[in-house]
Order: C-alpha cells, then sequence, then structure tokens
C-alpha cells in the first residue's frame, strides 16, 4: 500500500526581486547566453530544442529532489518554465493584437506555491512543458519583421518591444535548463 501521507511543504525559495531586464543589453555571466543578440527567427527552434533537454532532466532519478533546501527541483524548474512559455505566448499575442498593452503582473513565486510545483507529476509536467513549448515556438515562427519592434509593457513599467520580449523569453529558458545542469541549446551559427 502507497505511503499516502500529505507531502510536507517544502522549505520556502527566497522571492526572487532582480529585474532580469539588463540580459537584453549584456551576456549572462552565469549561463553564457547573450540573449540580446539572438533574432527572432532564432527563438522557435531553441524553445523546441530546450524541451527536449527539460524532457531529459524530468527523467532523471532525482528530478524531484532538490539540490538544496532552498533550490528548486528540476521538477519545479520544468514547472515554472512551462509557466513561462504560457505567460509569454499570452504576451505575444496580446502585442501583436493591441497597441503598446500593459500585461498583468506575474508571481512566479506565488504561482509555485499555489500550484505546488514539487508535488507535481514529471510525466505530465513533461508533456505540459512540451505542449507550451510548441504553441509559444509556433507563436514565435508566425512573427514577421514588421512586428518585430510592436511594444507592449510588464505593469512596473518596463518596455519591451516583440524582439526584446522573445530574447526575455528565451533567456529564461535556457537560464534555467542551466540551472539544471542541462546543455543549453545554442543557435545556428553561434560558436560559444
Amino acid at each position: 500500500m502507497a505511503d499516502e501521507r500529505p507531502t510536507p511543504d517544502p522549505q520556502a525559495i527566497t522571492p526572487e526581486t532582480k529585474d532580469w531586464t539588463w540580459v537584453l543589453e549584456r551576456p549572462c555571466e552565469e549561463c553564457g547566453v547573450a540573449s540580446g543578440d539572438l533574432e527572432v527567427p532564432a527563438l522557435a527552434g531553441l524553445l523546441h530544442d530546450s524541451a527536449l533537454e527539460f524532457g531529459e532532466a524530468l527523467r532523471a532519478p532525482d528530478a524531484t529532489q532538490r539540490p538544496a533546501p532552498t533550490t528548486w527541483s528540476a521538477l519545479e524548474y520544468a514547472c515554472h518554465v512551462r509557466d513561462v512559455h504560457r505567460t509569454m505566448a499570452a504576451r505575444l499575442d496580446l502585442m501583436l493584437e493591441q497597441d503598446d498593452p500593459v500585461f498583468d503582473n506575474w508571481d512566479q513565486d506565488e504561482t509555485a506555491v499555489a500550484e505546488r510545483y514539487w508535488e507535481q507529476d514529471p510525466a505530465v509536467v513533461d508533456v505540459e512543458l512540451v505542449e507550451a513549448a510548441g504553441h509559444a515556438a509556433g507563436l514565435w515562427a508566425s512573427v514577421t519583421p514588421e512586428a518585430y519592434d510592436r511594444p507592449g509593457r510588464r505593469s512596473n513599467g518596463s518596455l519591451f518591444t516583440v524582439r526584446t520580449l522573445g530574447q526575455y523569453h528565451l533567456h529564461d529558458v535556457l537560464h534555467h535548463l542551466h540551472d539544471v545542469g542541462r546543455p543549453v541549446p545554442r543557435a545556428q551559427g553561434d560558436g560559444r
């Protein structure tokens, strides 16, 4: 008979307070991604490749184990990335449909707790992440060059264009691949 005791809540993660928009201006020292150099046509393939790498991380025997009490497990990072894809796809839709929309605030840390990321099934998350990445990749692949400079804003006032939203989206995803120890896909011709 399976142990049916409730899973205790893990130790809380320190909420993210850093404004990561600087990754649009210079390479990230932690993961090595120079997202500001990437062009929109490269996004779809890199998002696809990253979903495959996250699948590998989710199939690892330790996918549900935190490497430290206040560091997410590969499962928790994958849940977050799934939700990043969903959030960024919705924001891209707004930018393509509206003039200079303001995005609703999304508290990633609150979402992780509310959705109990640590209790989700890695196999289900793998499927959901592939679906979310595929949807986002399809949207990015459909963006025409005429739309690259369309603006949108976060509720804190940070201004994005379609291009920079894509670069920001991609950095978030690839950075978390680095966090879980998986290879970070590179754009063709990127010798880094």
